[in-house]
């Protein structure tokens, strides 16, 4: 129902934040540890789980992140907790790698995931997930930025906490975009 709210984040728990959106505060689970501090302005790709008594927005950095998150939540025995923790807790790259290449130990190192539920992502996964025709769509600026901040020596995990800022501001010269990234990343 909802694809993303930008909106400017007012509180931050451990398991959700609160992002304002037109004077309209919305709980947004999200992976934990959040990246963004209270006050920033951001956009978050949603997905809206609906069951009998939820109904919860779960919000990521970019929109590869939910479209794993999605996947996840597809294999049977993995709920939105479980799917969120995987995806906390590493790379997206990394987690499409060891489904693709069968590694159920790599699996097993997220919480809550145990032998049959690392066998059943395999099982329903493996093929499946594959991101690189995005990444080959991708704007130019963006994969140069992303680049130059890897080179740097910045991890996966802090490039995606400021994708959204990128995405925000294409229309700055790259020199000056580079300079907004740096500055976010350093508080």
């Amino acid at each position: 129902m909802y694809n993303y709210i930008k909106g400017i984040v007012t509180i931050v728990k451990g398991s959700y934040i609160v992002l304002e959106n037109n004077g309209i505060g919305y709980q947004v689970k999200t992976a934990n540890p959040f990246k963004f501090e209270v006050g920033t302005s951001i956009t978050l790709w949603t997905y809206l789980h609906i069951r009998e008594d939820i109904m919860d927005i779960y919000g990521f950095t970019s929109n590869e992140e939910r479209d794993l998150f999605l996947q996840l939540i597809s294999v049977k025995g993995l709920g939105p907790k479980g799917a969120l923790a995987i995806i906390a807790s590493d790379s997206i790259e990394k987690v499409i790698n060891a489904i693709n290449n069968s590694d159920s130990r790599y699996l097993q190192r997220f919480p809550g995931i145990g032998a049959k539920a690392s066998q059943q992502i395999i099982l329903d996964l493996h093929g499946k997930i594959n991101f690189s025709q995005e990444k080959a769509n991708e704007n130019p600026k963006v994969t140069y930025i992303v680049d130059a901040l890897k080179a740097m020596g910045y991890r996966p995990g802090e490039i995606k906490a400021v994708s959204s800022i990128i995405e925000e501001n294409l229309e700055q010269p790259t020199a000056d975009l580079i300079k907004i990234v740096l500055k976010r990343l350093s508080k």
